[in-house]
């Protein structure tokens, strides 16, 4: 788990996530309650390979992937 702040100062913790049917996502959890759960799906092919690759971001590269999520379907 990552802690990352967006461009509006919100607190994120950004996870790896991985569907039932295989793809791979990086899931955004607010700190404090209010918005939504987000998610951006990633190229990864494998599990290990997203960990690693999710690992190596850095908190801009985390902004990036958030600036492009969706809120995640319940």
């Amino acid at each position: 788990m990552r802690r990352f702040t967006d461009a509006e100062g919100a607190a994120w913790d950004a996870v790896l996530g991985r569907e039932s049917w295989g793809t791979l996502f990086a899931i955004f959890v607010p700190v404090q309650s209010g918005p939504a759960v987000r998610q951006t799906p990633l190229s990864a092919q494998t599990v290990e390979r997203g960990a690693g690759d999710f690992d190596d971001l850095d908190d801009d590269e985390l902004r990036s992937l958030f600036d492009r999520s969706m809120p995640k379907p319940l």
